[in-house]
């Protein structure tokens, strides 16, 4: 039987020389449109033949530092300034980022965990569907921007996912370093494979992510960052043909190689309650370091609940909610690890 292809369609020629502005639409029929479509923006930039990227933000509504940087790029680029093709998507899931939330709020679909999707199934999964058999297989790289978003926040960092190809590995882990972000962190523990990174390694194709802020705020140097890597490591593929328009810094002298390396990383609140971190954004700790206390504002008779470090490391990402369930995420850490 044959797999079932996608719903979704669009006006925009992925093979057409130029540069076109339009959408993909995902038929959406609800009381207020029968025959509606939810446009998620599309441009396609294209001049001969070359390489293809692929450069998505929105892939959760409320990490903005990706979306800034695309629109941006999608203003600036045209297609004398290229060889071979970008493919830009600066809200993946179009519903999620209108709504500045994590997940779309029509289907409390999370897309970072909807692949490979499926077109039988809800709107975000369907995006996935898209992404996973119509773009993704189109690129060499796949430019994923992410931050924290509003329940978290990073130390900025760019960062590639081994998957096991020791070629594929090697492209990315160079095309990473040519990114140039000062902290630079290699995922090794990433056990969801319904994770946007499994349709990358399915297809072959690099996949370059990184978490450039967090706080659902702008950050105004993890903008920069992230549309300075975007534009050198655009450059190294020999898709820009030069730099100078774009007017961006020089990659830093010294980057710091991180890792994170398994479960052991992560810590979670211990119950519901108000937690009071101990420790602060960046810091290093060490294993059995008090991480914070859930503190009972329901009942202050009450002793707060400690939640410590289960490993060493540095701080890369703390929660930004005071408010906690258990199994919140409180924080993570990443360890130095040599440059690879």
């Amino acid at each position: 039987m044959a797999a079932e292809k996608s719903h979704l369609w669009t006006e925009v020629d992925y093979d057409a020389d130029g540069k076109q502005v339009g959408y993909i639409h995902l038929p959406h029929s609800v009381t207020r449109s029968a025959y509606g479509t939810l446009a998620i923006p599309l441009t396609v930039i294209k001049n001969g033949k070359g390489p293809t990227a692929l450069l998505m933000a929105g892939n959760h509504g409320d990490e903005y530092e990706g979306q800034v940087t695309l629109c941006k790029l999608i203003r600036e680029i045209e297609p004398k300034d290229i060889r071979g093709r970008l493919i830009i998507m600066p809200a993946a899931n179009m519903p999620a980022a209108m709504a500045g939330a994590r997940v779309s709020p029509i289907d409390d679909g999370n897309l970072n965990r909807a692949f490979p999707g499926s077109p039988s199934m809800s709107v975000t999964y369907q995006i996935a569907h898209y992404l996973d058999t119509v773009v993704v297989p189109k690129a060499e790289v796949w430019f994923d921007l992410h931050s924290g978003g509003g329940s978290l926040a990073y130390v900025p960092f760019a960062s590639v996912s081994t998957s096991g190809n020791k070629k594929l590995d090697q492209r990315s882990l160079e095309l990473l370093r040519v990114f140039g972000s000062p902290v630079s962190l290699v995922w090794t523990y990433l056990p969801d494979s319904r994770l946007a990174h499994s349709s990358a390694h399915r297809n072959n194709v690099i996949y370059l992510g990184g978490e450039f802020g967090g706080g659902a705020s702008v950050n105004p140097d993890g903008c920069k960052l992230t549309y300075d890597g975007t534009v050198r490591a655009l450059a190294h593929m020999g898709i820009l043909k030069d730099t100078k328009k774009f007017k961006i810094g020089k990659a830093p002298e010294k980057v710091r190689w991180m890792e994170l390396l398994g479960q052991s990383y992560y810590v979670y609140a211990p119950d519901h309650g108000l937690f009071e971190p101990a420790v602060k954004l960046g810091s290093m700790v060490k294993k059995g370091q008090l991480a914070g206390l859930t503190h009972f504002v329901d009942n202050p008779g009450r002793e707060p609940v400690p939640a410590y470090f289960k490993d060493s490391g540095l701080v890369i990402c703390q929660r930004h909610y005071g408010r906690v369930e258990r199994g919140d995420c409180v924080a993570h850490l990443a360890t130095d690890r040599s440059e690879p």
